[in-house]
């Protein structure tokens, strides 16, 4: 029983330190990450654009469903890395520009946009995605800092480049 004790003092210490270490990291953050497809901006374009097909080329994504429109902007819910995220299609220029916002409350774990900008390029297009994102949850900002938070951004511009069947590093 005093070995149980212990473990269970260790495991909460462990928390607690993790947790006030959160209280100490910024809430906001913004990364952006880029890479440079052989493909024209309309074709990179067109395969951003479609949220629907996300699941068929980024394992992350585990479902995508589209939600009714609301206040003339188009939503979507998507389920990635276990977390489901409704979001909104905020800006949209075709075939450079795309800013999606997860529709997430105030108390919520994490939350932010995303901003999708395409580039023509000699060679085809650069493709830079920003996050400026904020993490509630004193816990998972943590974590977020531990990973990185570039992650999710440098996943899914990497599982577009296979995509496109090209062998992409973001940076």
């Amino acid at each position: 029983m005093k070995i149980l004790m212990i473990v269970l003092g260790a495991v909460l210490g462990l928390v607690a330190l993790v947790a006030l270490v959160g209280l100490f990291l910024p809430r906001e953050h913004r990364v952006l990450r880029s890479i440079v497809l052989h493909q024209p901006p309309e074709s990179v374009w067109v395969v951003v654009r479609d949220f629907g097909a996300l699941p068929g080329w980024w394992s992350e994504v585990k479902s995508v469903e589209r939600l009714p429109d609301e206040g003339g902007k188009e939503r979507w819910r998507q389920n990635v890395g276990g977390f489901d995220m409704p979001l909104e299609i905020a800006e949209e220029q075709a075939p450079r520009r795309l800013v999606t916002r997860i529709l997430a409350a105030e108390d919520a774990a994490f939350g932010g946009r995303w901003i999708y900008e395409i580039e023509p390029m000699a060679e085809g297009s650069r493709l830079t995605v920003t996050e400026d994102g904020w993490i509630g949850n004193v816990l998972f900002r943590t974590m977020a800092q531990v990973t990185g938070l570039d992650t999710t951004i440098k996943q899914y511009l990497t599982a577009l480049g296979k995509k496109f069947g090209e062998d992409v590093t973001p940076s």
